[in-house]
């Protein structure tokens, strides 16, 4: 445990290169190394300009998608796995319960639920060509996004967001991620008077500092 911590401390000493795009789930990443005081450099992915499947981004990331964190000891992607990565790395912030396995598996639950089911769900409203080739298939997935997702929705309001915070009465990694994929709620269909406390933990996190100042860097960009 001891060796550990020393070699977190020294990658805590070493700059992280952390691709992204605006106004994707790559925030939730950006927000939490914020939280962690990290040291990183930002690198912009231009989905506009297909920059995401460039030979040179693919070289980092050959999923072509964002985010991708470079490290000293290679790149991580996956915003759950990045979000693990930057807890364990900078344990004096606090951003997960490194010392309750239990607890910090009840996170990563969290965490992978808004990856691979309330994501997904999410993205059946403009990436249908993921899981179908014919045109019609695409529209029935769109005409499904406001249920699918609005079933998400409802769980995390009644099973899993404990408030104030996720994870109750202190702030985690979980946050920062729920923050940014509710950002996409009422496009998705959803009608937020259905879910209150999400929306008021949306709220609140939309008034921390480092949350404004993730956000301003990426518009700065």
């Amino acid at each position: 445990m001891r060796a550990l911590q020393i070699l977190n401390l020294e990658w805590s000493k070493q700059m992280l290169t952390f691709y992204y795009t605006p106004h994707t789930c790559s925030l939730a990443s950006h927000i939490a190394l914020k939280d962690a005081s990290a040291g990183y450099e930002l690198r912009r992915i231009d989905f506009g300009l297909n920059e995401q499947q460039s030979p040179e981004y693919l070289k980092i990331n050959p999923k072509a998608r964002v985010p991708a964190l470079v490290t000293p000891r290679g790149t991580l992607t996956e915003t759950p796995a990045i979000l693990a990565f930057v807890a364990q790395t900078f344990p004096q912030a606090a951003l997960a319960p490194l010392n309750d396995p239990f607890a910090f598996a009840e996170l990563q639950a969290i965490n992978s639920y808004l990856s691979s089911t309330l994501h997904v769900a999410h993205s059946h409203r403009m990436r249908g060509y993921r899981w179908a080739s014919d045109a019609s298939s695409f529209t029935d997935m769109q005409r499904k996004v406001p249920e699918s997702v609005g079933a998400c929705y409802d769980m995390i309001e009644s099973r899993m967001l404990r408030g104030p915070w996720v994870m109750g009465e202190t702030y985690t990694i979980g946050d920062p991620y729920l923050f940014t994929i509710a950002q996409w709620l009422e496009d998705d269909g959803v009608d937020p008077r259905r879910i209150p406390r999400v929306i008021e933990h949306r709220a609140r996190m939309a008034e921390r500092a480092n949350v404004k100042a993730a956000i301003a860097e990426e518009q700065a960009i």
